[in-house]
């Protein structure tokens, strides 16, 4: 397995970024996979306060997929919310449509087929791995830890950060442009051919929302495994979740007789 850090300019954005990558080791996989030109991907999205190392630094990520044929992509959004801000910034464009094409110049084996290519994320990052899924229609699964699922701006600002300019240079100043941030209503524009997956603690302070979005979601249609327990807001139980949800994938694991 390699671990890549890999700088390249966004023209969507008009800035250098950064983004991590996982790369299976050719030496732990067989030689039908070794050169495949169809090697599935999975996109990690990180939360508030984090960026394109948060799960590195913060899991076992590199020893949960090392036996595994997976790409791991690890990018980041800074404080954007995965979201075309108001201010200019086209942070979904330059995840959504640009990092793929780059991505594919790096990694031309990597897959461009909607049944090996899965996002997750983390709170801000499971809000975000939602609305990628909704909204591009390229994703097989898509899952939520701890997830945005629903909010409005006053509980977010409660919770999370209080000043409002922020929050209006994300979403907008009303209700009107905050409402087309909202992940039901982004369904109108999925195929409903991904499955989706969330998880939030009972004690998370973004319980509630997730009781709401994810009953929302279901009710338009969407094809949501939506599980609780008890837990915070915390990468101890997010960690957990990334074990759950990998099992879930169409992936390879390396056979026990190529693991001496």
């Amino acid at each position: 397995m390699a671990l890549l850090k890999i700088e390249y300019h966004s023209d969507v954005l008009g800035m250098m970024r950064q983004v991590n990558v996982i790369y299976p080791d050719a030496s732990d996989l067989s030689q039908e996979e070794a050169t495949s030109q169809d090697i599935p991907v999975l996109y990690l999205l990180h939360g508030m306060a984090g960026n394109e190392n948060s799960w590195l630094k913060r899991t076992a990520i590199e020893r949960l997929v090392r036996k595994t044929n997976l790409i791991v992509v690890m990018p980041s959004t800074d404080l954007a919310w995965y979201t075309n801000t108001q201010y200019g910034l086209a942070y979904y464009d330059a995840l959504a449509k640009e990092l793929p094409q780059v991505l594919h110049r790096f990694f031309p084996n990597m897959s461009q087929s909607r049944a090996k290519t899965f996002i997750a994320g983390l709170s801000m990052g499971g809000y975000g791995a939602f609305k990628l899924a909704l909204l591009s229609n390229r994703f097989a699964y898509a899952g939520s830890f701890s997830g945005a699922l629903s909010f409005d701006l006053d509980s977010l600002q409660d919770q999370t950060r209080s000043d409002l300019a922020y929050w209006q240079g994300i979403f907008g100043e009303n209700q009107d442009d905050t409402s087309e941030h909202f992940l039901v209503n982004m369904v109108k524009n999925h195929d409903n051919q991904t499955k989706f997956y969330a998880w939030c603690g009972q004690e998370d302070f973004l319980f509630d929302a997730n009781q709401i979005g994810a009953k929302a979601l279901q009710a338009a249609g969407i094809d949501l495994d939506y599980q609780v327990g008890h837990g915070t807001h915390d990468w101890y139980y997010w960690e957990k979740q990334l074990e759950v949800f990998l099992e879930m994938l169409p992936i390879d694991y390396v056979k026990e007789e190529r693991l001496s």
